[in-house]
């Protein structure tokens, strides 16, 4: 969609009370310049285990049945899907916190949010996947460690032998 068109969807949304409007021109710049993919925190931790060998898809689609299910980082062959979750968006315990501002949009979206998350973890789990969900405040180190240990971990696999490496 071109900057024009999107403007003026924008304030269409506007007039009929679907979106906020934003506060000022610097706040509604910082929020079009969130990203749904590629944020700091999952390119450093992609960049993170590529270095250890590991290879992966990132913002691979995964139709699973009636839902379609993005995360941000998918080991196709292990099964693995991992999302680093921001803490506005996906209301971390630490450092989420409720809008002042525009409150009675926000509060449903994030809890859409919530909701559509642990949809997907479900829909994931029931059809043979492994899910990790990190916080993007996380170490590094910590969040390398438990990538590695799930995707390390063969156990849940029915293929391999019972007790056998």
């Amino acid at each position: 969609m071109t900057e024009g068109r999107s403007d003026d969807a924008r304030s269409r949304a506007h007039e009929r009370g679907l979106y906020p409007a934003p506060l000022n021109e610097g706040r509604s710049r910082n929020m079009r310049a969130n990203r749904r993919t590629g944020t700091k925190p999952e390119i450093v931790l992609r960049s993170a285990l590529h270095r250890l060998g590991y290879r992966y898809r990132k913002d691979f689609r995964l139709d699973l049945g009636s839902m379609k299910v993005r995360p941000d980082i998918v080991f196709t062959a292990r099964k693995v899907a991992v999302f680093v979750d921001g803490c506005f968006w996906h209301v971390c315990p630490e450092h989420g916190r409720q809008p002042t501002t525009n409150e009675w949009y926000w509060a449903p979206k994030l809890r859409r949010n919530i909701e559509r998350d642990r949809a997907a973890d479900v829909a994931l789990v029931e059809a043979g996947w492994r899910v990790v969900r990190l916080w993007e405040h996380e170490p590094l180190d910590a969040a390398i460690g438990t990538v590695v240990r799930v995707l390390e971990d063969r156990t849940e696999h029915v293929s391999d032998p019972i007790g056998r490496p």
